[in-house]
């Protein structure tokens, strides 16, 4: 599971950089056209949504497997390994079954007939593409999780 995890961590830091960098030319480029030559882009602010959509899934999964989300640990600071080896157990537990509703929901929801006929306004691209950063990112996040838990259950003291 970790090479897994590893492997899909080194795709999405590309994607990421991929998408950061096209959303920083597409916006500067809107500026130009829009207060430099007088010609808005009609595409540029839709196509900049779905980029950063897209950089957001993706970074909220990177983020869980370097375990780098927001936490509030002062409790588990004054506890026993034990405890909290448990805790962050219980923890991964909570996340993946929250992320096995989300997921079943998403999927179901990009599948769904309404999202296959819709298209986006400015350049008519087919809305599960934009729509499928939710799914993804979260099945990408669900298999960090599961490795991170895997880890957890497997070393010897809790950090």
């Amino acid at each position: 599971m970790k090479a897994l995890s590893d492997l899909i961590s080194t795709v999405e830091k590309y994607l990421a950089i991929v998408l950061m960098f096209a959303m920083a030319v597409i916006v500067a480029l809107a500026v130009v056209f829009r207060y430099v030559l007088n010609a808005p882009l009609s595409w540029a602010g839709e196509v900049s949504i779905f980029l950063l959509i897209w950089s957001s899934f993706i970074g909220g999964s990177l983020g869980l497997k370097y375990k780098s989300q927001a936490a509030v640990t002062i409790v588990l600071e004054y506890a026993t390994a034990k405890v909290k080896k448990m805790a962050g157990i219980a923890g991964h537990i909570l996340m993946l079954v929250f992320l096995a509703v989300m997921l079943y929901y998403s999927y179901t929801w990009v599948l769904s007939p309404g999202v296959a006929f819709q298209k986006s306004t400015a350049i008519l691209l087919p809305m599960w593409i934009p729509f499928s950063a939710v799914p993804v990112g979260l099945t990408f996040a669900a298999i960090h999780l599961l490795s991170n838990l895997i880890d957890l259950i497997r070393e010897e003291e809790f950090r």
